[in-house]
């Protein structure tokens, strides 16, 4: 069992920003600053969202920006400091469209963000995020009315089999990339589907998608899935067919992970005996689009070198580096455990 410090611990760029403005050389330089103070904290690497940016731009320019940037990190000191992607597909680019030269701009799409993920993380980095169906976009009737339950099931599954043909391509181009692809279920009042580990799973038992699997992410587990028993089944399913490239740590309320509601003996006790691959400490500050399409009450924890310091209320630094010590903990208390048990 591996002590913590040899476990990769990345940490998601959720905490300061959903966009990385490649083009903004302000704003790299504010990035860089945080990255030196995470990575002088401990953390590894680095989960970055790549924006959609216009929907009529040029992809190949968006790709060169963060050849750019890349080289700006670079620049600064960071090398050697890998990035995994979270990618989220839009109505524009949606490749379950039943329409086919849509699933096919979605395609290109798709293929420039494996692109820029392979720029930013280099080999054997993921792509990883809600790219199979287009993040909150909820179907209705032609009357305005919403679509749920059975309904929605049964409106989804062409939809997913629309998208077969086109993931199976994907998957073959991001192999060429030496990236991972891997499908991040969402809870059920941000997107449609897929909600479960088991639809994810579902879609690419049908789509045959080489090597492409899923992200199980502890805060969408703990509020959407139906508890442990499936969560074991879930992860059993995924590591056998060789599809778990990702776990993501999260609390529930996807805030603080110091003192949050993680149940970390059932998460580590499935995760940790067969999974080799980074943990992601992801916390989502309440900044836009975050602050209203999660609907967010709590106060924004706020960021040095953005945001004026507020008394009373910690920094986004303190938050990540307490995270990293949690999480560190934990996993030392589960291999502590588990050497008692053998």
């Amino acid at each position: 069992m591996p002590h913590s410090g040899t476990r990769k611990i990345y940490f998601s760029f959720f905490m300061f920003t959903a966009d990385l403005r490649p083009t903004d050389s302000a704003y790299t330089a504010i990035l860089v600053s945080h990255l030196k103070a995470l990575t002088a904290m401990g953390y590894h690497g680095f989960d970055a969202h790549i924006a959609p940016g216009d929907p009529g731009g040029d992809l190949q320019a968006q790709v060169e920006s963060y050849r750019r940037l890349r080289h700006a990190f670079d620049a600064a000191g960071f090398a050697e400091i890998p990035f995994t992607t979270n990618v989220g597909t839009t109505r524009t680019f949606d490749p379950t469209s039943p329409y086919a030269e849509q699933r096919h701009q979605a395609l290109r799409y798709l293929k420039s963000r494996v692109d820029i993920t392979s720029i930013l993380g280099g080999e054997n980095t993921i792509m990883s995020g809600p790219f199979l169906y287009p993040y909150g976009v909820f179907p209705t009737t032609d009357d305005g009315q919403g679509i749920w339950s059975d309904a929605l099931h049964a409106w989804m599954q062409p939809r997913y089999a629309a998208a077969r043909d086109i993931f199976r391509e994907l998957a073959d181009y991001a192999a060429t990339k030496k990236v991972k692809l891997a499908i991040e279920p969402v809870k059920n009042w941000e997107t449609p589907g897929p909600t479960m580990v088991s639809e994810a799973l579902d879609f690419l038992d049908g789509a045959q998608a080489g090597a492409c699997g899923v992200t199980i992410d502890s805060a969408q587990v703990v509020m959407e899935s139906q508890g442990p028993a499936v969560f074991r089944q879930n992860v059993a399913r995924a590591v056998a067919q060789n599809r778990l490239h990702y776990f993501h740590v999260s609390a529930p309320d996807r805030g603080a992970i110091a003192d949050c509601w993680i149940p970390w003996d059932i998460m580590l006790g499935e995760i940790e005996p067969v999974y080799s691959g980074p943990y992601l400490v992801e916390v989502f500050n309440a900044i836009e689009p975050f602050e209203s399409s999660m609907r967010m009450t709590r106060r924004r924890f706020w960021r040095p070198g953005e945001d004026a310091p507020v008394a009373g209320v910690e920094s986004a630094y303190q938050v990540a580096e307490a995270a990293l010590k949690t999480l560190r903990r934990e996993l030392d208390a589960h291999a502590s455990k588990a050497r008692q048990r053998a």
